[in-house]
Order: C-alpha cells, then structure tokens, then sequence
C-alpha cells in the first residue's frame, strides 16, 4: 500500500510555520490579539482522520478533537449503519465520509496530518501501515496488532517513516502508575520474581462451535472491506460488531483485549523485554458427556499462561509473569494481609511481589497499594483533578499524543509519550506470546493407530525475542505471523 506521496516532503503544517516567521521579520502580532482570549490559530491545529469509530474509536477520534483544538476532516468505517458512526457523522458534519481507508489516503493524504486506528485487530496493522507510509501520525487502539511479526512491522516503520505514534492502553498515561515506579526504585518491595495477572474477560461469548453465516449483511455494511487480510468467510452477527473478540480469524481474545493494559504495568516499573520461555493450558466446553468441543478457530472460555523473563537492568531477577483469564483469580499472596481487598474485587487486577513486599492494583494501574514484609501499608494519592482539559483517563491519553504530533518526531513531547511503539511493540509482542502458546496447545494429530489424538504443542516453549521464532517446537512458528488474504499484504 505504498503511496506516491513522500513522508519526507514539508508537512502544511511546516509551510505554514515557515511562512509565519518569514512574516515575522517585518512584525509581530500576538495571537491573542488576533483571536482573543483561548483562540487557537489554524496552524497549531491538527487534521484528524479516524478509520473505525463505530465503537471505542468514537472516543478516540474525539478525544484527539479536544473540544476542537484539532479539525476532524475524515471519518472512515465500513458499517454506516451504526449508532456511534451516524453520530459522528453529525458531530463532524464537515468531514468527508469513507468506507475503505484506502481510497480515504489516497483522496484526502494531502490534507490528513494524524489518523486514530480503532478497527477490529485484524486490520490495525495494515490501516497503521498504510497511513504511516504517507507519513501520518498514528494513534493504535490495543492491542496494537493481531500477531506479534506485525508488532514488530509496526516498530520499525514508525521509526523510518519518522511519525508519532501511540497505543491506546490509556492506563499508560495514569499518573498513579509514576506511583509504583518509584515504590519499586526505592527497592520498598525488594527484587520482584512473580507477577499474579488476572481478567474477567472473556465478557463475549467465547470457546463455542463456529457460527455459521446467516444471509447478508445490511446495505450499510461492506462485509469484504470489514475481513481486510482474514480469511473469507461468510457474514454473521456473531462477529460483528463486537463478538469478533472471540475469533482467531479477527481478535486475540482475553489477552489482546486486557493484556495491553495490565501488562504495561510491570513492564514499565521493572523495565522487562522479550520473554524467554512460554507454556499454557486452556479450559475446554464440553457439550455432551466426556467429549470435549475442539475448535482451534475459536479462543478458550478460559487460558492459564506462564511467561518467562530474565533479569532486567532494573530488576536484578528472573521473574515468572502468571496470566489467568475467563474469571480465575490467584490465591492470596503471603504479603497481603487477610481482609484487605483484591484490586477491583477480584475481577481485574495485578500482584508484583518482590523478597520485600508486594504492589497491587487494578486493570488500568489503578489505585495501587504496597504492602511489606514487615505489615506496613502504602496507598498511591489519588488521581489529579482535571487541569487544562487534560484529564485522566477520559482524554488525556489522546490529547497527549496530538500534542506530540504538532511537536514532531523527534520532540521532547513524543519522547515523554507512555505507549509510543518503540515501548507498545515490544509489549504487545510479549502479550502476544500468551496466544501463540494457547493456540499451540490446541494443536492435535492423530495417533498412530487411530485411536485418539496427540497434542504436541503441550509443552514449555522457548522463545527467541530477536529473531520471533520459537525454537523448539517449530509448529508453533505458524503463528508468528497470518496468511493474508489475497489482495491484502503487510509491507514497509
């Protein structure tokens, strides 16, 4: 999806600064004189384009906005027909109208300068690729991608094509996580060796026999565009709008859906990289006596997943990350008392427990609590008040990102962004390693003498962060990466 308009060419945006400050050597007139008090000139704001706000890119697209500090020009989804998308349709009344982001980057690239991504997980790759490609700003609802090959894709080209970027795992930018860095750098709970993950999710409907296709779909909805690079299959409800979540052909499952937010946490405070070692275990549906439903097409009701890390710069142990979903929360660790409370109430929440103690908290790092060896307890402050239109975590995320984007690539404000790619690649990558052992363990074969099968991705894999590949079990390499559907195709 290469496009003939080059990143490097000068942005509007730099024309119309350059043009600014050849008007400068003749006079100087303040901005505040010009438009008043809160005016913000048309060169200071961004022209946004989102490509998938029928759902929780209509928060995205508006968020980026900011109570229009920013200009939303383009507004592409596939399905018209949804509540969210004709809303917007009338919020940005003045934004052209698309269906297949393509023809959006090549009718409106001149005018686009950031594009929020906020489709299902099987087409954030190619959308972000193809708008990074023209030299656009991208803002990547998590996971950031179906798999971990276009993870790392998506790594690198924000680093050639020199745009800013950001993933929304909002939790990122929660000021209590600042919290938990520095309980952790003050060494107040020792050397972390375990991490206690859980989610209620999956809250979709999930580890049940594939849907069969049920007629067509409605004359809003373009059902090819909305498969992008899956493999063709027939329309259903049971996929769209949300239930793809489910589906490997679409989604990642409980992982894809949390584990971009709560494994942020970790990552962040003990400065973990590529996970060494991986094995899982899974629930299975049984519909009738002793015979369980085998659908490798579908995620598990519920996955059990143990990934490996060595010793980090930060934290001076090996640590073994536990993730556990479909509703299984860990048992108690001995650092926290008997009677206090689980993060959420035990729905969604994270342990990191060190020789000294242990940190906790919720999904997006919320509320974190230290407990220590020796009884003592510690509560985060509480989340700022509202400053300057940037709260937490309604927009700040996001507002965050576009401000970034006015900056530059190489600006101290896209430094300071908590899920650029070069950090939410990586991440989503190991988050990621969750589902390449769940879906080898689904892998079967049947034994030689016909009776029953075997199942030999049952086992601890070893994994190669630099080179994605795992290194002794080559069956499980298959999930590394997809087959595209013809017609579509991931390239730098």
């Amino acid at each position: 999806m290469q496009s003939s308009e080059k990143p490097s060419q000068p942005s509007r945006r730099k024309f119309i600064q350059a043009g600014a400050l050849a008007a400068g050597s003749f006079f100087i007139v303040p901005r505040h004189v010009l438009g008043g008090k809160g005016f913000i000139a048309p060169s200071d704001k961004l022209n946004l384009a989102a490509v998938g706000f029928g759902g929780k890119g209509s928060s995205d697209i508006n968020n980026s906005f900011n109570n229009g500090a920013n200009n939303v020009v383009a507004l592409c989804d596939v399905d018209w027909g949804l509540p969210r998308v004709k809303e917007n349709f009338t919020k940005h009344a003045n934004a052209k109208r698309y269906k297949d982001f393509r023809e959006m980057l090549d009718k409106e690239g001149k005018t686009i300068d950031a594009v929020t991504v906020s489709t299902a997980d099987h087409t954030h790759a190619v959308v972000a690729m193809a708008a990074m490609q023209r030299g656009k700003h991208v803002y990547v609802q998590k996971p950031l991608t179906h798999n971990i090959h276009e993870a790392r894709m998506l790594t690198e080209a924000a680093r050639k094509y020199k745009v800013v970027t950001q993933m929304g795992n909002q939790g990122s930018s929660n000021p209590q996580q600042k919290t938990m860095v520095e309980w952790f750098d003050k060494g107040l709970i020792g050397k972390v060796h375990e991490i206690q993950i859980w989610t209620n999710r999956p809250v979709w409907p999930q580890g049940i026999p594939v849907p069969q296709p049920a007629g067509e779909p409605s004359a809003d909805l373009d059902w090819d565009l909305w498969l992008g690079p899956a493999q063709k299959v027939g329309y259903t409800p049971a996929y769209h709008p949300f239930k793809w979540r489910g589906w490997w052909n679409f989604g990642a499952g409980a992982l894809g859906d949390i584990g971009c937010h709560i494994m942020d946490i970790p990552f962040r405070v003990l400065g973990l990289g590529y996970p060494t070692e991986v094995e899982s275990s899974i629930s299975s549906v049984f519909l009738k006596d002793w015979t369980a439903e085998y659908n490798p097409e579908g995620c598990p009701p519920a996955s059990h997943v143990e990934l490996k890390f060595p010793a980090s710069s930060k934290n001076k142990s090996d640590v073994k990350l536990v993730w556990s979903d479909g509703g299984i929360r860990p048992f108690r660790p001995d650092f926290l008392p008997v009677g206090e409370a689980y993060p959420e109430g035990g729905e969604n929440g994270m342990f990191m427990i060190g020789d000294k103690g242990l940190i906790a908290c919720g999904m997006y790092g919320d509320d974190p609590k230290l407990y220590t060896k020796d009884g003592k307890k510690q509560e985060a402050p509480a989340k700022p008040k509202p400053v300057d239109g940037k709260p937490w975590p309604e927009n700040g995320h996001q507002i965050l990102w576009t401000e970034a984007c006015k900056a530059g690539f190489n600006s101290k404000e896209h430094k300071a962004l908590t899920s650029s790619f070069d950090f939410a690649g990586p991440l989503t990558e190991s988050v990621l390693m969750g589902n390449l052992a769940i879906r080898s363990y689904m892998l079967r074969t049947p034994k030689a003498d016909g009776k029953g099968f075997d199942y030999p991705g049952r086992q601890r894999l070893l994994w190669d962060g630099k080179n994605m590949k795992i290194t002794n079990f080559d069956e499980a390499n298959q999930f590394v990466s997809r087959q595209y559907r013809e017609g579509w195709k991931l390239s730098m």
